[in-house]
């Protein structure tokens, strides 16, 4: 079980922006933030387990987040490229991974692939 991940950034500012935008249909917020904003931690419920710290962008990386339906997968890429992400991905099934699996893929500001998917448990049990 992976506890946290944490990326590196190399403009701080927009992919704080970036996240808190398109991570906000995921109950993602801000909790904790160090240094003058230069490592900023992203949870739900008080815990943060994604992090976003300044320095050499340590991507790209494919950081994949849970959504509780297809609803949420669909608001995540809309959220996430009003915030200035570029489409890598538009919701939609991708039975080449599982039958229930739908997701869907947006680039962060330095290129890293963030998702947001949804295992259908109805789907899943069809594999």
């Amino acid at each position: 079980m992976i506890d946290h991940v944490s990326v590196k950034t190399s403009n701080q500012s927009a992919s704080r922006k970036f996240y808190e935008k398109a991570l906000a249909p995921l109950g993602y917020e801000v909790l904790k933030e160090y240094e003058d904003g230069q490592v900023v931690g992203m949870g739900i419920a008080g815990k943060p387990d994604f992090w976003l710290s300044s320095g050499e962008a340590s991507g790209p990386v494919h950081v994949a987040f849970s959504a509780p339906d297809r609803a949420t997968v669909d608001a995540f890429y809309a959220a996430a490229l009003a915030a200035g992400g570029k489409d890598n991905g538009a919701p939609g099934l991708r039975p080449e991974y599982h039958s229930g699996y739908y997701g869907a893929f947006a680039l962060d500001p330095d290129g890293n692939n963030v998702e947001a998917v949804f295992h259908d448990p109805s789907e899943m049990k069809k594999r």
